[in-house]
């Protein structure tokens, strides 16, 4: 055989996988003649049959398995194809990529973010949730073009980058209304001995936290460590301990997660940076969140 006519495979491919010619047919929106019609001369043209009757049934043929198996192969990576093509960007819209920090508490990431997609056209968004070392390794090879983070980027760090402060403000203490009244004493005393929920080694807020009990005379009973806020989220509306959210988002934490504020400080501050690759903005995407967070509730206590 010369050459191989791919419609007439296609026909092939497709019967097999339905099951019968009726039926391919009706995907196909071609007759069964017709399709019976392409496969008799595709046949032909290998110089061998497809598939041969065993009972009521028909079977593929070892010709027809070996044949059926390259098609597979051939139909299934064009059929990828075609939905990577339907799923592409156009021209006009852009792909922003944005790393967050496990430790940025998800709400204010989603805040911050937004008025990139209110843009017209809005990029699309590809969205990396990782440590921040992680994360700034992927900025480093331009894999991304924004880093949300609660710690600015460390001067240590053999990256090229620049911290922009988008937020700041103190932190609320939260727990569920069962757990508060266990609680001995007023806020802050009634945090001695009482079980604590405390942000991984990765949020800058951690330290602070720490520091902020010594300087206040309390010694919290440190019942687990969550590398990812809305985990901690989790065990804290489930009782399992109290936990620090920034003020900015406390009263939605609150209401979304049926727990209550206990109290707050402004002694510890919760501040977020975008770290980019460029000192001098220029992404349409960043400048957009930069203008709307210098204007923004979220930028005070």
């Amino acid at each position: 055989m010369d050459q191989l006519n791919y419609k007439h495979l296609h026909y092939f491919w497709m019967v097999t996988k339905c099951g019968g010619v009726a039926r391919a047919g009706e995907r196909l929106h071609v007759t069964p003649q017709s399709i019976s019609t392409q496969i008799r001369q595709l046949e032909s043209a290998i110089g061998g049959t497809l598939w041969r009757r065993s009972g009521r049934k028909l079977e593929l043929t070892d010709t027809g398995h070996l044949v059926m198996e390259y098609a597979e192969r051939l139909f299934t990576v064009g059929e990828a194809l075609k939905d990577a093509l339907r799923e592409r960007p156009t021209a006009a819209r852009t792909t922003f990529r944005v790393g967050v920090s496990g430790s940025v508490v998800k709400v204010v990431a989603y805040r911050l973010v937004a008025p990139a997609l209110q843009l017209s056209p809005p990029p699309r968004l590809v969205c990396r949730e990782g440590r921040l070392a992680e994360l700034l390794a992927l900025l480093a090879v331009h894999e991304l073009d924004l880093v949300i983070s609660d710690r600015a980027m460390p001067s240590s760090m053999n990256v090229r980058g620049f911290n922009h402060l988008l937020a700041e403000g103190g932190v609320s203490f939260l727990a569920t209304p069962q757990l508060v009244r266990r609680l001995k004493g007023r806020f802050p005393h009634g945090l001695d001995q009482a079980p604590m929920l405390l942000p991984g080694t990765d949020s800058a807020m951690r330290p602070q936290l720490i520091a902020w009990f010594d300087s206040v005379g309390v010694r919290p009973d440190v019942v687990g460590d969550f590398d990812d806020t809305a985990v901690m989220k989790a065990f804290g509306q489930a009782g399992a301990g109290v936990f620090a959210m920034p003020t900015m988002v406390a009263k939605e934490t609150a209401k979304q997660f049926g727990v209550v504020a206990i109290g707050k400080t402004d002694q510890v501050v919760h501040r977020i940076y975008a770290v980019t690759g460029e000192r001098r903005l220029s992404n349409p995407a960043v400048l957009a969140i930069q203008a709307a967070a210098s204007a923004n509730a979220l930028t005070t206590a």
